[in-house]
């Protein structure tokens, strides 16, 4: 302690006690010294550059009274023109001495003076070291030229020694010349004054038109003067000279006559040869520039118009087009302007489209970059009403195109907090870096998980697509197919809002049940109520379920083919008068309000009648096997108010499957699986979902499916003998977003027995952390291979496959013909497709225009007229033009670009991202449904309409019905039939390559836990070997096969959003569903979900609904 307080130095003497107490005494010895800074700029010089050059106002002032002076002098030199009386004569004396009054004179002395005191002062304190170089600068003689004559006169007259000298001639005339390079000072000190960003175009101009002006005075005034010797000529005769002159007309009735005018003429006209061209080509290079960077947005407009920006780093024209058709789709956008923020030249393409008299008064490009605050003044940032910013999906490094949006999007909230940011962004871990913007999409998280919802609920992405594009629903009205007509007109509909209290709709149901509400609005109205949002939350409920009562405050989500707001309505008396066909429902009341729903007072959609029978008998209740030989199956009707004992809540939490093992294989299970939050998320900002789960992470070895390991000794899939079908995913590298592929297959809602196992078939080996990520799941596995190799397709079991997804590869993006980024994917799809008929290829594309090459046959004339439907489509101005493609509409093809109009909807429809990530199972809220599938079969055939099965499933399980996914026989010609069939010999189906022997065998020893070791690699021969001899099988294969793939491929599906109350059902239809959450049904499922591992005592959602 003794040695720290010695090595603490000591006070110093002004802070001692004795100091405090006898005063400091030592301060006179202080040797500080007190230093000022900038004492240069204290002078009187640095005072006098301060005022005249630095400061911007001040300078702007002096050059202005400057300017003033030049103007002065010039007027001066007219007025003494006018007020002189021509002498007559031919003397040379009468160019050097004119007739100058002596207030007049006095006049331009005082401005000489001052101007010359001025140039002298100006040149002081801008002196350099260099005196020559200020005083042969141009202004600098043509000052001393005009002032010093007068100054010279004044002192002789002052002197009395030559008071005529007063009437000396000076061309003060050439101050026209000082007067614009003041001109052009000033506003260059008026651009820093006002803080604006300099115009070259402006200036450029501005120059030009002043050189004009002062060739054309220089010339009026020297040929006025020169002439005094010759035709005395007037300052009108000379201008009209000079004009007819410089136009190159030359009329010839004025003309000089003495030699110095005409040698003037000719030095004029030299010097207007060589400064008017050169003024031309800077102007010319300047508008061409401007052409390219696309000018400014004026202030004025800004305030007084409605604007958004686009910020791209590349403007493609199939970007621009489905951006404006968007756009503009909405009624109250059409005031808007948009303007174009982009670094790139505008292309050939961007170009012509935007000199189409449609865009090119709405639609403004700007060349330019988000990261600099003057191309973001251009496009009036600060007074936007929005900013779009979009990612360059086309390059290769996508992580790097990412971080280019990134830093756009803190570049615009730099620069105006207060405008709303809507961002796309490619990759899911760089979602945090925006957190704060308005809107948000994730490319690869809605691609990803639509593409997984494509394998449990067919067409998942077709669904989602024609929900967040603006339709009218007219495509294909002018068909003679009736699909296409029905397909068209569904695909109108879409997803809107409105307060309950404040519609036509809903208002009626204030107080009953959510369930109760939806299905009587369907029966009444047509309209499909799939979601609500409460007053006090701002979190969307989907479906919340029949216990979810309705208030006069809630926001209303429902489906239709318009909005309310531009919806007729026609009361029953009316509708009877239109002659339109009626159709009966059952229920228990008669609704006495029929409508007509308008789009934009031109589509209209007529009702059926929904009066009602009366029945009689016990109340109506589910159909059991055993009462459908004693009666036929009735619909009970929809409660208005939740009942406990009409919820099947056995039925929403149970899982069938579950009845039907034996006790040690539901022991076996509940051991195997868990239900909770995955304990590892491969990114920031996903979202938690209630998943099923091991109990244990598996070890890294055991996810690898093509090679065994010291736990199990499997090679291939049919070692493991899965009793559900693979799902195969073909991906070029395990990115994070392919965690929002699995994720929603594992969902907690998801039935155990129907898990499907997950192959991902990968270019590049994953990096360990996504393997932590995936570990947790069951029967998720991965192999590297490509599917353009047969062995590793048949190694990852393609022949026991149910869906195969072809993911669009990053390094293909990029094509130096844009189209062409999906040749490759395109072509390896086609050999699938031809190799493996029966198997469901789900394919997701760069360039949507590309679908339809994808199963393409040459010979398909069915193709070639939906072509030309296409192209018919196109011409009327859709949106959806490639929708009649039949790859699209059965959900096989899929790109992501056709999900750019969601982040645009947002602008008008905010809740649109919300309510897409909710079906999608992207975010999971607590009392909010999930969407699922159920197909109809010969036993639900009885329920005959959609508006009876909307009742029965409002009536039993609370399930919301949106659409059905439909599927039809193709008629096909003679020629389509014999291509088919000759495809068929070079095609094998999944069940003829297994082999049945080998499955028997392995029937024995197979185990469901996956660190089973029972297995004899004896048992499985080389993939090699087997490659071959599934090649010699395809050598063998005759005609027989051709029944099951005329099945396959003479088949087209299509969906149906939202359709009538009176469409029939037919067999194998799917029918959407938005399920109510199990959990909301469970006292205690809130404490349940905060675990990460909950137990299993929990049961399973139930995925099937049984009619």
């Amino acid at each position: 302690m003794v040695d720290l307080e010695s090595e603490v130095p000591p006070l110093p003497p002004r802070y001692r006690f004795r100091d405090l107490l006898l005063g400091d005494q030592g301060w006179q010895n202080d040797d500080r010294v007190q230093v000022e800074f900038y004492m240069n700029e204290n002078t009187f010089k640095e005072r006098l550059k301060l005022f005249f050059i630095k400061n911007q106002r001040s300078s702007l002032r002096i050059r202005l009274f400057n300017f003033s002076l030049k103007l002065l002098s010039c007027l001066l030199y007219i007025i003494r023109v006018l007020l002189e009386n021509p002498s007559q004569g031919n003397e040379w004396s009468h160019i050097f001495w004119v007739n100058r009054s002596l207030p007049l004179w006095g006049l331009q002395v005082s401005v000489a003076l001052i101007s010359l005191f001025e140039t002298i002062l100006l040149g002081y304190l801008s002196y350099k070291g260099n005196i020559w170089e200020q005083i042969l600068r141009i202004p600098f003689i043509l000052e001393i030229i005009n002032a010093v004559p007068f100054i010279i006169s004044l002192w002789f007259v002052f002197q009395i020694f030559w008071p005529s000298l007063r009437n000396l001639f000076v061309p003060v005339f050439l101050n026209c010349w000082l007067a614009k390079h003041a001109l052009e000072n000033m506003i260059n000190d008026l651009h820093r004054a006002i803080q604006r960003t300099q115009s070259a175009m402006f200036n450029q101009v501005l120059i030009l038109i002043s050189t004009l002006l002062c060739l054309i005075f220089t010339c009026i005034c020297g040929i006025q003067h020169l002439e005094r010797i010759g035709k005395k000529l007037n300052l009108f005769d000379s201008l009209y000279f000079c004009i007819v002159t410089f136009s190159t007309v030359g009329f010839g009735d004025v003309t000089p006559e003495t030699w110095s005018s005409k040698l003037f003429v000719v030095a004029m006209i030299c010097v207007a040869l060589v400064v008017l061209p050169i003024q031309f080509e800077q102007l010319a290079y300047l508008w061409m520039e401007r052409q390219k960077s696309g000018g400014n947005y004026s202030r004025h407009r800004a305030q007084t118009e409605k604007h958004v920006v686009l910020c791209v780093s590349s403007l493609k024209i199939d970007l621009l087009m489905d951006f404006l058709n968007e756009f503009y789709a909405h009624p109250r956008l059409q005031d808007y302007y948009v303007v174009i923020l982009c670094p790139t030249e505008m292309d050939v393409q961007v170009r012509r489209v935007l000199q189409i008299p449609m865009w090119s008064q709405r639609v403004i490009y700007l060349q330019g970059s988000a990261l600099k605050d003057q191309d973001l003044l251009r496009a009036k940032m600060d007074d936007a009403e929005a900013c779009f910013i979009l990612s360059s999906r086309c390059e290769v490094d996508r992580t790097s195109s990412d971080h280019q949006t990134i830093l756009r999007a803190w570049a615009v909230k730099d620069f105006a907090p207060n405008c709303p940011l809507y961002v796309q962004i490619l990759k899911p871990e760089n979602k945090f870096h925006i957190k704060f913007a308005d809107h948000v999409v994730c490319e690869e998280e809605f691609k990803y998980a639509m593409l997984a919802l494509n394998c449990i609920c067919p067409a998942t992405s077709t669904l989602i697509t024609l929900l967040v594009h603006t339709s009218r629903g007219q495509e294909g009205q002018q068909s003679p197919e009736q699909w296409q007509k029905m397909y068209g007109r569904c695909s109108g509909n879409e997803v809107y809002h409105i307060v309950l209290e404040e519609s036509t709709f809903f208002a009626e149901y204030e107080g009953k049940s959510f369930t109760y509400a939806s299905f009587h609005a369907h029966k009444k109205f047509g309209v499909c109520l799939i979601g609500v949002r409460r007053e006090d939350n701002k979190n969307i409920l989907l479906n919340p379920g029949p216990r979810c009562i309705m208030n006069a405050t809630d926001i209303c989500f429902y489906i239709n083919i318009t909005k309310e707001e531009n919806s007729a309505f026609k009361n029953q008396d009316q509708q009877k008068k239109s002659n339109v066909s009626r159709s009966f429902y059952h229920g228990p009341s008669r609704l006495p309000v029929h409508s007509i729903i308008a789009s934009m007072g031109t589509v209209a959609i007529d009702l059926q009648d929904t009066s009602c029978r009366s029945t009689s008998g016990p109340t109506l209740s589910l159909p059991t096997e055993g009462s459908k030989e004693i009666r036929r199956p009735s619909i009970a009707p929809v409660l208005e108010v939740a009942d406990t004992s009409s919820i099947q809540t056995c039925d929403l939490l149970s899982d069938q499957s579950e009845d039907e093992t034996t006790p040690d294989e539901e022991i076996s299970s509940n051991l195997e699986y868990a239900k909770g939050y995955p304990p590892y998320s491969p990114y920031i900002g996903s979202s938690p979902t209630f998943c099923h789960l091991l109990h244990e992470k598996v070890p890294f070895c055991c996810l690898r499916l093509d090679k065994s390991c010291q736990h199990n000794y499997y090679e291939d899939a049919k070692a493991y003998g899965f009793k559900n079908k693979l799902i195969i995913v073909a991906a070029e590298t395990a990115g994070n977003g392919l965690y929002n592929f699995i994720v929603p297959l594992r969902a907690y809602y998801r039935p155990k027995k129907e898990l499907n196992p997950i192959v991902l078939l990968l270019d590049n080996p994953p990096d360990m952390h996504f393997l932590d990520a995936i570990c947790w799941f069951p029967m998720v596995y991965y192999m590297v291979g490509s599917i353009d190799n047969l062995d590793d397709l048949l190694r990852c079991g393609v022949t026991f496959a149910a869906n195969m997804v072809v993911v669009d590869k990053e390094s293909t993006m990029s094509a130096e013909e844009d189209y062409m980024a999906d040749a490759k994917t395109i072509v390896n799809v086609q050999t699938l497709f031809r190799l493996f008929s029966s198997l469901s290829i789900i394919t997701e594309l760069t360039h949507p225009a590309n679908m339809r090459f994808m199963q393409f046959r040459a010979k398909d004339c069915y193709s070639l007229a939906l072509s030309k439907l296409e192209k018919k489509e196109r011409e009327k101005g859709s949106n959806l033009a490639f929708m009649f493609r039949l790859p699209f509409a059965a959900g096989r093809v899929f790109s992501i670009s056709m999900l750019d109009t969601l982040l645009y909807q947002s602008f008008v429809k905010d809740y649109m991202i919300s309510i897409t990530r909710l079906l999608l199972g992207l975010d999971t809220t607590p009392g909010s449904g999930f969407l699922c599938s159920m197909k109809i079969t010969e036993d639900d055939l009885w329920i005959r309409t959609y508006a009876r099965l909307y009742q029965k499933l409002c009536s039993s399980t609370g399930d919301v019905p949106i659409g059905i996914y439909r599927t039809e026989s193709q008629k096909l010609t003679t020629s389509e039939s014999r291509e088919i069939a000759s495809q068929s010999q070079i095609s094998i189906s999944v069940e003829e390559w297994e082999d049945t022997k080998d499955c028997k065998e392995q029937g024995h020893h197979r185990s469901n836990h996956r660190n089973s070791t029972s297995s004899d690699q004896s048992d499985h021969p080389l993939l090699r070997r087997k490659s071959m001899q599934w090649a010699r099988r395809l050598s063998r294969k005759g005609p027989k096969h051709s029944d099951e793939m005329n099945d396959h491929q003479s088949t087209l599906s299509y969906i149906l959003i939202n359709p009538s109350p009176d469409t029939r059902l037919e067999l194998n239809d799917v029918v959407y569903l938005i399920r109510p959450d199990p959990l909301a049904y469970l006292p205690n499922s809130e404490p349940s979900r905060k675990n990460s591992i909950c137990n299993t005592t929990g049961q399973d959602s139930r995925e099937e609904t049984q009619l």
